[in-house]
């Protein structure tokens, strides 16, 4: 299994990965236009030339950014592959010098054995609205929120700095927004 950025090329196979989730109503459907607008932001799992995995690392400012459409080939799970791209674009994230990603998700647990943590959604970000507009579950979102600071000291001056700092997170970056 070879890990790399995603190229046009690999629209076909990134489509058919998120879109069969979608399909279940476990991610958000996507199409070509919108992938090849976005392919700089995925990473790949690729093996005899078929994508068998995809992550896509959405930045939101100069310090955090998302992990968006993890998608692994159902025949592949429980074989790493999903672990892989996590650890792929978190180190894309560290290169970038972010400090903090988080992610919308149905399986906690995955993150959590990776190091996230659970929050409540509204100390996060806002998602993009346009995702969010055409979600059909944007009245009733059942995603779980989930954060990993990827440089503590960010966090320790943070909570240095903001004594009503407690488990969640505010964001300063977004107050008064």
């Amino acid at each position: 299994m070879i890990l790399r950025k995603a190229g046009m090329g690999d629209i076909p196979g990134i489509l058919r990965l998120i879109n069969g989730y979608a399909a279940q109503g476990l991610m958000l459907p996507r199409n070509g236009f919108e992938l090849a607008e976005n392919i700089r932001d995925f990473t790949v799992a690729v093996e005899g030339g078929e994508v068998h995995g995809c992550a896509a690392l959405h930045f939101y400012g100069p310090t955090m950014a998302e992990v968006r459409s993890l998608a692994v080939d159902p025949s592949m799970k429980r074989a790493g592959v999903g672990r892989k791209l996590m650890e792929a674009v978190e180190e894309e994230a560290r290169q970038f010098g972010l400090e903090l990603l988080f992610a919308f998700t149905y399986v906690p647990d995955f993150f959590a054995r990776l190091g996230y943590r659970q929050v409540d959604r509204s100390e996060l970000p806002l998602k993009a609205w346009k995702d969010c507009l055409r979600c059909p579950k944007f009245q009733a979102c059942d995603e779980i929120a989930v954060l990993k600071w990827l440089k503590p000291e960010a966090e320790r001056t943070l909570r240095a700095a903001d004594p009503l700092a407690d488990a969640l997170i505010p964001l300063p970056v977004l107050r008064g927004n």
